[in-house]
């Protein structure tokens, strides 16, 4: 027997819908993360990209267990001095909720050229609309 290893140009890619109404945010970022990396796929190989497309809707309705929403940080760094900026996960959820969904899947894809290839396969919006309906995207069960 010799193992099976993908090729990235024979790999066949879905898009998925995912709507986060409700949801909790770390287990549906695992799920997506899963997706994206194509874990769920019988031809996955860990060195090359065989995932889907994933895209999230809703992702204002996310929820956070526990005392996340005020006592979670989420910090940037300018590169300037003194250009620290810390936030509250309930202050990111009010401005910038996609911006959650983004950086809790990034943390769960590899930290290398494929996890940043990976990254760009996650679209998120704050609305149901989104503009991928051409790609006929199936719903994704979180």
């Amino acid at each position: 027997m010799k193992t099976y290893h993908a090729k990235a140009d024979e790999v066949t890619r879905e898009w998925w819908v995912a709507d986060l109404s409700g949801k909790s945010l770390g287990r549906a970022a695992a799920r997506i993360a899963s997706v994206i990396r194509g874990k769920h796929k019988p031809e996955f190989t860990p060195s090359v990209d065989v995932g889907d497309f994933v895209i999230v809707v809703n992702a204002d309705k996310v929820l956070l267990s526990g005392r996340k929403l005020n006592e979670k940080m989420y910090y940037r760094y300018s590169g300037y001095f003194g250009g620290l900026k810390e936030a509250t996960a309930e202050k990111m959820l009010q401005k910038h909720p996609e911006r959650l969904i983004q950086l809790a899947v990034r943390g769960m894809l590899p930290k290398n050229r494929l996890g940043r290839r990976l990254n760009r396969k996650l679209k998120v919006y704050t609305s149901a609309e989104h503009p991928h309906q051409a790609q006929q995207p199936k719903p994704l069960e979180i």
